[in-house]
């Protein structure tokens, strides 16, 4: 019996350490199994994946991928954290937003795990003259409460500080932040607003409630116009210098300025890609203070995407806020808000707005996400991409203030222009089914009974546009879904399997996903004549296509099939019409198709 030595973690010892290039010339065999002929670098870079904003995921990461030293938490660049305890004494602020005066639902979330609240007051959301009745029961000295009131700040703000007054909480002790973001109400509804009165709100917030933030900089109207991370960071850069401008013209110190302001970013699914802004958004208003003469970390605010919320099979939304909800607790958000399942649909209900607390609830307690600080760090990739996304972002935050800041980026149309083209090429993506949307263009359930909710109130408008991943895919459903309430029925299109299940199997999921994603129902069992399907497409494998295509769809054709489609890349077959296959614009084809069957 061989005996190892009592010297530690040595039981790699005797194997020599891999290198790079070894790993590469590993890949290369695999790569070369499928077909593509690369080596060295290019193998590596075959596996690698594109980002917005001209950034690469790759296959692997070691310690030569070095990045900037992260510090400490509570220390400049503040990458790791704004405070140096993180979020570790009780996890994050869990913060519920409402948009509507109804009784008992603000007390049944603070009862139930929320720990602050986010009041939508004015256009869009709760008259402010209600203010007090949307806080009735509650411990205003214990909850803080976040206002976002448009236009309508100003009187907001002086109702709640009243209700402070009247309910006897001391100036120490109110929490929260009055909301007030003019250049984020502009985004929203093209219409500029004086400083003047946010100046105020800010000088007495500064000398007279510690505890109190005047000013929200919010990123999500970038977010859900269509902006890249970048776009989103560099965006709330360029509003945040703004405001410290215009405070120190107000007679702010740059430290009383900058603690006015607490950030709002979008917590997205792809939680690496959250996780790096939000510990690179850190990094970057950090330099924006050093600049400044100050040293000020960077209060944070996430919330789970409307942009990824879909409103067919809404419950797939769980899982999405779920992951977004992990990525902004690791990312250090000091507050994070879950958006309920069917935000997209109406104004939620009591199960979704449970699920929603919950889901912090579970990551908080069972999951014990805040006992570590900045779980992620040191992690080569995470740490890369944090790097590569501030240089980025800084970029884009440059050349807003090169065209002449950001309330002249906003009124020229040139921020807006931007966001456009990249949502633009996003949505080639989605058309394509390159960015997948489970329940939507990826595994969509035709037979689902649509949710139901409330109508919620309009939001504002008459800014940059809101964008949805679903909303291209959903425009097609309800074409689909208008049809089947006029006729009974959903149009049809029939699946023809051409040989054994081994070669027929693949190609037939991925039409029947395909052609359900626009709301076609794919018909696989009988004939086509019992189908009553008007089109048809076959299904096998190449080898298959060779010998039977062509003579398939000629019978097809002289069966009455208006089109015959082929599942696989274009070929010179001359009775196919048209080929579904991966990359293809799917959204073009199901709408041509649609527009064939006469479903308007």
């Amino acid at each position: 019996m061989t005996v190892l030595p009592d010297d530690g973690l040595s039981l790699a010892a005797e194997f020599p350490d891999a290198t790079h290039e070894q790993w590469q010339h590993l890949v290369e065999g695999v790569l070369r199994k499928s077909g593509k002929d690369v080596s060295g670098t290019a193998a590596e870079d075959a596996l690698s994946t594109a980002l917005e904003d001209g950034l690469r995921t790759r296959p692997l990461y070691s310690a030569r991928d070095a990045a900037p030293d992260a510090g400490l938490p509570g220390f400049a660049p503040f990458v790791r954290g704004g405070r140096a305890e993180g979020n570790t004494a009780g996890g994050w602020d869990v913060r519920q937003r409402h948009t509507a005066l109804t009784d008992g639902v603000v007390l049944a979330d603070l009862e139930n795990g929320v720990t602050s609240l986010w009041l939508v007051l004015g256009e869009g959301g709760i008259p402010v003259t209600e203010l007090g009745r949307a806080l009735d029961g509650v411990y205003l000295d214990l909850a803080p409460v976040v206002l976002d009131a448009g236009t309508e700040v100003e009187p907001a703000a002086r109702e709640l500080l009243r209700l402070y007054g009247e309910r006897g909480v001391a100036k120490e002790a109110a929490r929260g932040n009055l909301g007030a973001d003019p250049l984020g109400h502009e985004a929203r509804t093209g219409k500029s607003s004086d400083f003047t009165a946010v100046a105020g709100l800010a000088r007495l917030c500064a000398e007279e409630y510690p505890g109190l933030r005047a000013l929200t900089v919010d990123a999500l109207p970038y977010h859900e116009a269509g902006g890249s991370a970048a776009q989103e960071l560099g965006a709330s850069l360029a509003t945040g210098v703004a405001y410290l401008r215009e405070l120190d013209a107000a007679g702010l110190t740059v430290e009383q300025a900058a603690a006015q302001l607490e950030f709002r970013y979008a917590a997205t699914a792809d939680q690496f890609l959250t996780i790096a802004k939000l510990r690179a958004a850190r990094r970057l208003w950090a330099r924006v203070t050093e600049v400044c003469g100050a040293s000020s970390a960077q209060v944070q605010h996430a919330v789970t995407s409307p942009v990824m919320m879909s409103r067919r099979d809404p419950w797939v939304n769980m899982l999405r806020t779920t992951v977004a909800t992990l990525a902004a607790g690791v990312g250090g958000a000091e507050s994070v808000t879950v958006l309920p399942f069917d935000h997209a649909l109406g104004l939620p209900d009591a199960f979704a707005r449970r699920i929603a607390r919950n889901t912090s609830t579970v990551l908080i307690e069972e999951s014990h996400l805040a006992r570590v600080i900045d779980p992620a760090g040191g992690s080569w990739y995470v740490e890369r991409l944090t790097d590569e996304l501030a240089h980025v972002g800084w970029e884009f935050f440059q050349w807003i203030e090169r065209i002449g800041g950001h309330a002249a980026a906003l009124r020229s149309g040139l921020l807006g222009q931007d966001l456009a083209n990249t949502w633009e090429a996003r949505s080639n993506k989605l058309a394509k089914r390159r960015e997948p949307v489970t329940g939507v263009s990826e595994f969509p359930n035709l037979a689902e009974q649509l949710v139901a909710r409330e109508p919620a109130p309009e939001p504002r408008s008459g800014g940059l546009p809101r964008v949805r991943r679903d909303e291209a895919y959903e425009a097609l459903r309800a074409r689909s879904d208008a049809h089947l309430a006029a006729t009974g029925s959903r149009p049809r299109i029939f699946l023809a399997a051409l040989g054994p299940a081994a070669a027929h199997t693949a190609r037939l999921t991925f039409a029947s996903n395909l052609f359900q994603a626009g709301g076609i129902e794919p018909v696989t069992e009988g004939t086509f004549a019992e189908s009553g399907a008007t089109e048809v497409c076959l299904c096998s494998s190449d080898a298959l296509y060779e010998e039977q295509a062509e003579s398939v769809a000629a019978e097809f054709r002289s069966a009455g099939a208006a089109q015959v489609f082929l599942a696989g890349r274009p070929g010179q077959y001359t009775d196919v019409d048209a080929y579904v296959f991966a990359g293809c614009d799917a959204v073009a084809v199901l709408s041509a198709t649609l527009d064939r069957m006469g479903v308007s």
